[in-house]
């Protein structure tokens, strides 16, 4: 039972409480320079969940026979290789998408979250939990770009594109709302993804600190009632 809380706990970590993006402010550049739409968005988030439960797999596997002085270079090696197979595999069958994002695929070969999570995890623990320490953290950024990405195309254009880059057979769009407010052209642009994570990380923030304020509070109105609880002992 307490092992199963704990691969929760290590799968959760990274979509709420340590969130890449959200959280930790790593992997920045393709979250402000691929997330123009959902699709883009999404699409590259399964290419890093692909990268980073695969590598953290290898790597925890192959721990012990790596030696401390080229543990970083054999770990770029491991993610290179996979990065590799999804470049290939995303030419194959997902150009436009391949198209879209551009430099952004070989670039993942120097994520953060990927070689942190290499280093800080992976290469310290066991199989199952590197993967599902892996998995959480892709999941966490995929579900962070992607909102990141829904609202700049909902804000920029008015709608939800689907088909367009990843091959789904089908091409349309949703929602399509003709009004001033839903299309606000520099959304789409470069400096949209700039606007919206500020947006997103205040908002993120406000939450966090308010928490911390009322986790504050409670402490010291339990101390308080402890304080008087015992001055009552004492008196009585």
């Amino acid at each position: 039972m307490n092992e199963k809380l704990n691969l929760m706990k290590e799968f959760t970590k990274g979509i709420v409480s340590e969130n890449p993006i959200f959280v930790m402010l790593l992997g920045m550049c393709p979250a402000l320079a691929v997330t123009a739409t959902l699709e883009t968005s999404l699409g590259m988030g399964l290419l890093v969940i692909f990268v980073l439960t695969l590598s953290n797999v290898l790597i925890s596997s192959v721990r012990k026979f790596i030696p401390e002085n080229v543990t970083i270079p054999a770990f770029i090696v491991v993610i290179a290789t996979f990065v590799t197979i999804v470049r290939m595999l995303t030419q194959a069958y997902a150009p436009a998408l391949f198209d879209a994002l551009g430099i952004y695929i070989p670039l993942i070969v120097v994520n953060c979250i990927i070689l942190g999570r290499a280093t800080a995890f992976a290469s310290k623990n066991k199989v199952l939990p590197s993967l599902i320490d892996g998995l959480g953290m892709a999941i966490g950024f995929t579900l962070a770009i992607s909102l990141i990405g829904i609202l700049r195309e909902i804000f920029g254009t008015g709608a939800i594109a689907y088909g367009v880059y990843l091959p789904l057979g089908i091409q349309g769009s949703i929602l399509n709302i003709d009004s001033p407010l839903f299309n606000i052209a520099i959304l789409t642009g470069p400096a949209g993804g700039f606007l919206i994570l500020a947006v997103l990380l205040a908002f993120f923030n406000s939450r966090k600190i308010k928490k911390a304020e009322k986790l504050k509070a409670e402490r010291k109105r339990l101390a308080k009632e402890k304080r008087a609880a015992k001055a009552k002992e004492v008196t009585a």
